[in-house]
């Protein structure tokens, strides 16, 4: 049998709420009301206040204190027009920091460049001032649209954040540049104005891809004119997502040479590894790196909080701890008591809205006024909520907020004091871009990451130098990816014909999967290009998000109303039928999930219980790319096709989280050919090892589950963007076997990653596991909320002594110094191919 475990679509928030007391939390009396705005304590005066107590003390494992550190100012290239520059200084600006100086001039020099810098560090103007100064000069052209600007932002709140902050920039420079933001979002009646006025559009790649590239003739005077492509946040575009958007700024850069234009892009990152060799394999460009800070930073006291253990026991009487969900709801709650201005963010939409619905009725007992000063932000909301959760941010009237990552990104959110952040991330670039919202004003400032139960977390919570020593990772992506690749060709070829010239644009792979193309009639050659050959639209073939398909609707049965959208790939878990959904602090229950209408009908309740999704996994080796020997162990890396099948779900109290019973679905399988790491073990190793047939296989599963969740550390990935599988016996290797793949179609680079970093990462799993205080094992270290198992077996003490004698065998790195460095990837594999190649019209096959 095999034992498996796949990405969580939901986490921690549908784990139960403890029952313990917090008789620990700051006291509330009636007659205290939060300070007036504008009041800003020192970070350190609010942690001790948030640690009162022994009990709270106990829960912080360690506090890092970075120091303020001064700036350096350089001054403003000369060709930089001196309209700007009054701008700026209107603008509060009198001169800039020596990174903004440096990238302004590159820009200005026609040289693509990339600033990757700490939060706060004044990235938009390093690369606004030089667009705003090109923009002005291309106003004074006879049809005052001498040169556009295209700015790409990953979420449509970071657009409309730039928007704002671009108006009011230029506002002393007049209609010399004129701003609009081009999403899904803009009215019909005024995609037209900026199509034919607008100077400077911000969009994101969703709109780049399906829009504007299919319908590049609209756009011919703004691409002809188009100087500067900005891309922000750029360190997002990672795995599979990252892949498709380097594709689509090839052909972007195609159309516009089809104009006469070569723009020059300007990116922006968070502090990353080696950023110019990302932004390069991002756009296909040359890029020079600017990563010398050269910023003020405020002083940030972070700590790392850990939830205490309750008396309540889950799945085989493990010891359960109280979830960082409700822990983060406690903090919140106390935070904006004291008038401390908070984002918590979170790592699931569900759990956003618990911990804002737990802080406004905690904060209701004590002042009925307080509730509506903390609210919820989550993608999945309709336009026009979004939009009035950023002003109430903006204006200050909302102390509180309980945020997915659809808030991370860039938005300037001044004024604030505090960072929650209810479980780790997945990279230590999202951890210091999140705990970079607070102070942005130069102020000092207070980030707390609350540990989620689980494998990853309580490492880190107890490993402080893996935060704090390190630096952060490289970005993963891989362009050549087959699966990425070919409906971007079939896009391309639609929008202007392929020609073989083309074909280098698009990497070495091009030509081969432009063959496969052919053969199976989507492209069709005459003369000397290759054209599409099907009425459809081709854009259509990629889900540049990786979705698997469209997003699934979640409409109120009785009414019709629209209550917001789900991931495709997310709704085999979240919304089957007899789900619990939460949305903007309402409860419902999903009465019936339509798949081919992309429809799930819903009715307000109010169950006593959450619910959480159960699969199960098989998985197959369809190619071995590479082969390490490690003593008489193997470590290998290649292409696997797994099948994966939501079955069950579970009904949770939600106080106790006492499981109420499991209910059957009836869902249909998917099938996902990608790439994985696997190793394997012999029998004279498992008999070295002490371990018997009977405790094998909750050896394996044990150690599947927690590396899994270690390997976050490792790779830029989620835990769910991975998926793994433990067979006492696999059928195509013979020996006992544990799978980690990719959950992409094709892969994502994160399976490679682990190849490479495997003595690392095994290592750190297993520390992780035998570090653990528990005995028999827990969500801490060898335990999943996922497991379609039902967490049998695991076999902790085995599973530490597998992993010893594994890593036992494990290779010396030549030099330590590069083990695991990003330079040592592999050559784009071929993908595996079955009758019809490695890519299907039909659309992409389901993530596990």
């Amino acid at each position: 049998m095999a034992f498996n475990h796949l990405p969580a679509g939901v986490h921690d928030a549908l784990a139960p709420l403890s029952v313990t007391p917090v008789t620990h939390s700051m006291s509330m009396a009636n007659d205290q009301l939060p300070p007036e705005a504008g009041v800003h304590p020192a970070p350190r005066t609010v942690l001790d206040r948030l640690a009162a107590g022994p009990s709270r003390a106990a829960r912080i494992t360690h506090t890092e204190h970075l120091p303020p550190r001064p700036g350096r100012h350089a001054p403003w290239p000369e060709k930089i027009r001196p309209e700007v520059i009054e701008a700026i200084r209107a603008a509060g600006i009198e001169r800039p920091w020596a990174h903004q100086a440096l990238t302004a001039e590159h820009a200005l020099r026609g040289e693509s460049v990339v600033v990757a810098t700490g939060t706060a560090s004044g990235k938009s103007l390093a690369y606004l001032a030089p667009v705003l100064s090109t923009l002005l000069d291309g106003s004074e052209a006879p049809n005052g649209r001498g040169a556009t600007a295209l700015y790409l932002a990953p979420t449509k709140a970071l657009a409309a954040d730039q928007r704002r902050a671009v108006r009011t920039l230029a506002a002393p420079l007049g209609k010399g540049v004129r701003p609009a933001v081009y999403d899904g979002d803009t009215p019909v009646e005024e995609r037209e104005w900026v199509r034919q006025y607008a100077n400077y559009a911000l969009t994101n790649p969703d709109m780049l891809h399906r829009s504007i590239l299919p319908a590049h003739p609209r756009w011919a005077s703004f691409l002809r004119a188009l100087r500067y492509v900005v891309v922000d946040e750029c360190h997002t575009y990672r795995g599979v997502f990252g892949s498709h958007v380097a594709q689509v700024l090839r052909r972007l850069r195609r159309v516009c040479a089809r104009y006469g234009s070569s723009p020059v892009f300007l990116l922006a990152s968070a502090t990353a590894s080696d950023p110019a060799t990302a932004a390069s394999r991002l756009t296909g460009l040359p890029v020079t790196g600017i990563t010398e800070d050269a910023s003020p930073r405020g002083e940030l006291v972070f700590a790392l909080w850990e939830p205490p253990l309750t008396e309540l026991h889950g799945e085989r009487g493990a010891p359960v701890r109280r979830t960082a969900t409700a822990e983060t709801a406690d903090l919140l709650t106390d935070l904006t008591f004291q008038g401390v201005r908070t984002v918590a963010f979170v790592r699931s939409r569900r759990g956003a809205e618990l911990i804002a619905l737990i802080a406004q009725e905690r904060l209701a007992a004590v002042d009925r006024s307080l509730p509506s000063r903390v609210a919820a932000y989550r993608g999945g909301y309709l336009p026009e909520e979004r939009r009035a959760l950023e002003r109430s941010l903006h204006t200050g009237e909302l102390l509180g907020l309980a945020a997915t990552s659809a808030l991370e990104l860039g938005v300037d959110v001044a004024g604030l004091d505090a960072v929650l952040l209810s479980g780790y991330p997945g990279t230590r670039a999202s951890l210091w871009q999140q705990a970079g919202r607070a102070g942005r004003t130069g102020r000092g400032a207070l980030a707390v990451l609350i540990a989620r139960d689980d494998p990853l977390d309580t490492y880190l919570v107890h490993h402080p130098e893996s935060l704090f020593r390190r630096p952060v990772e490289s970005t993963v992506l891989d362009p050549d990816n087959p699966y990425v690749l070919a409906p971007h060709l079939c896009a391309a070829a639609e929008e202007l014909p392929l020609t073989e010239s083309d074909l280098s644009l698009f990497g070495p792979e091009a030509m081969v999967v432009i063959s496969q193309l052919e053969a199976r009639r989507l492209l069709r050659r005459r003369a000397a290009a290759w054209h599409w050959t099907r009425r459809e639209r081709a854009a259509e073939l990629a889900d540049i998000r990786g979705g698997g398909g469209r997003p699934v609707q979640i409409v109120e049965e009785g009414t019709g109303r629209l209550l917001g959208t789900v991931d495709a790939a997310a709704a085999h878990s979240t919304v089957h039928e007899g789900a619990v959904h939460l949305h903007q602090g309402r409860t419902y229950l999903v009465r019936h999930l339509d798949l081919d209408e992309a429809v799930a009908l819903v009715e307000q309740a109010d169950p006593p219980y959450s619910t959480t999704a159960r699969d199960t996994t098989a998985i197959s080796v369809l190619e071995t790319t590479t082969e390490i020997p490690w003593g008489d162990a193997r470590l290998c890396f290649g292409s696997v096709e797994v099948t994966n099948q939501v079955v069950s779900f579970l009904r949770r109290k939600l106080i106790t989280g006492e499981v109420l019973g499991e209910s059957k679905l009836d869902l249909p399988a998917r099938t996902l050919r990608t790439r994985a790491v696997w190793w394997t073990v012999t029998e004279d190793q498992l008999d070295a090892a002490r371990i018997t047939p009977e405790a094998l296989g909750g050896a394996l599963h044990a150690a599947e589950h927690a590396s899994i969740g270690m390997l976050p550390l490792f790779a830029t990935c989620d835990r769910w963007d991975i998926g793994g599988v433990s067979v006492p016996l696999h059928p195509d290797t013979l020996l006992p076997t544990v799978f980690v793949y990719d959950g992409q179609p094709g892969g994502a680079g994160f399976a490679e990653r682990a190849f490479h970093t495997a003595a690392r990462w095994l290592g750190a799993t297993r520390e992780a596991i035998a570090s653990c205080e528990c005995d028999t094992g827990c969500p801490s270290c060898i335990q999943s909320p996922k497991c379609g198992n039902g967490n049998d077996p695991l076999d902790k003490r085995a599973a530490i002594r597998l992993l010893t004698h594994l890593l036992a065998g494990a290779p010396a790195p030549e030099d330590p110094e590069e083990a695991g460095s990003p330079e040592d990837g592999l050559e784009a594999p071929d993908a595996p191919e079955g009758p019809e190649g490695p890519w299907s019209p039909g659309g992409t096959p389901g993530r596990g």
